[in-house]
């Protein structure tokens, strides 16, 4: 545990809280698998309200028993590991209880879950992409906080804040992906090229403008946004200056989240493994690694403005140029099954 979190960007003023968190975190990866992974199978079923109630399950049970076990039970980071792992424990028992139940318009059961190769594989096409979002954000939070632990361990908690900040914007986006997607995944299949329009006009002006607008009030409200996780001016005054730099490219992110997750719901699977790649892979790591020799400490927190910006132009254009193309590719009705 320690080498990784050396690795990672820990210092020896931070290791021995983060070996804290992290040694009670894991214990309870089992249920963050089974609340989140499960979760989709009730959104599925069109029960969105459910599958909401186990999110915010969760996360209000988080927020109330941080301060009980972190100051009240006197058990520091300690106590905040626990608290997400009771709390994500909670959050699996409500899925896997409604999962199984009747209420459940499609419920578990045991004869029924059998492995079929086709759909397993076709399973992995489409999901790589997601994945490899998800795993290239931890890569990128690698190569990050080692760029940064030259300069000072302040940098580091920084970059924490930028990055939780950002999840006011990307969470929901990522949401309201996992609502668009199905829908224009069942008209493309349908052979209704209209509709697949009109579904791509409405994410992309509704995910483009909600991320425009918070970016905006994050880059010009700095501080505030800081102030709401630390007291510590020094940090607070370290994130006002960061902040324009790193979140500037996220100003028009909303566009590659459109498109990509347009290409999932169109079974691109390559295509959106590309765009995957480009951003974090491609771009974003090897520009943490060239810019600060240039542009210092600045450089880090550019990289990631830098990536952002250009993947998402890049995948904007590329999705323009392919979408008459693969709409061209079925008629009306052909792809409708019986």
């Amino acid at each position: 545990m320690e080498p990784i979190l050396l690795f990672t960007g820990a210092s020896e003023n931070t290791l021995e809280y983060a070996v804290d968190y992290l040694s009670i975190y894991l214990l309870g990866t089992i249920f963050v698998e089974i609340s989140t992974g499960l979760n989709s199978f009730i959104n599925a079923q069109g029960r969105p309200a459910i599958a909401m109630y186990s999110v915010l399950i969760g996360a209000l049970l988080n927020i109330a028993l941080d301060p009980i076990f972190i100051f009240w039970l006197d058990m520091g980071v300690k106590g905040a590991a626990l608290a997400t792992v009771f709390s994500q424990a909670c959050s699996a028992a409500w899925v896997l209880s409604f999962l199984f139940s009747r209420r459940a318009s499609l419920p578990l059961e045991r004869r029924y879950i059998r492995l079929d190769r086709k759909i397993i594989l076709a399973i992995f096409a489409l999901g790589v992409s997601p994945f490899i979002m998800a795993s290239t954000e931890s890569l990128v939070g690698f190569v990050l906080n080692s760029s940064l632990k030259g300069f000072g361990d302040i940098y580091i908690s920084a970059l924490t804040v930028l990055q939780s900040a950002m999840q006011f914007a990307s969470v929901p986006l990522t949401g309201f992906a996992q609502g668009f997607v199905p829908i224009i995944s069942y008209n493309y299949g349908h052979g209704d090229k209209q509709r697949v329009k009109d579904c791509f006009r409405i994410v992309m002006i509704t995910m483009f403008s909600f991320n425009l607008v918070l970016m905006l009030f994050m880059i010009l409200f700095p501080s505030v946004i800081a102030s709401a996780f630390t007291s510590d001016e020094r940090l607070i005054d370290t994130v006002r200056w960061t902040m324009p730099v790193f979140l500037g490219g996220m100003t028009i992110f909303g566009l590659q989240r459109a498109c990509q997750n347009m290409f999932v719901a169109l079974g691109q699977a390559r295509i959106s493994i590309f765009i995957a790649l480009l951003r974090k892979v491609i771009l974003l790591i090897p520009l943490a690694l060239i810019l600060p020799h240039f542009m210092g400490v600045t450089g880090v927190y550019a990289a990631e403005a830098i990536s952002d910006a250009t993947a998402a132009i890049c995948c904007t254009l590329l999705f323009f140029w392919q979408f008459p193309k693969i709409l061209g590719r079925i008629q009306e009705g052909s792809l409708r099954t019986a």
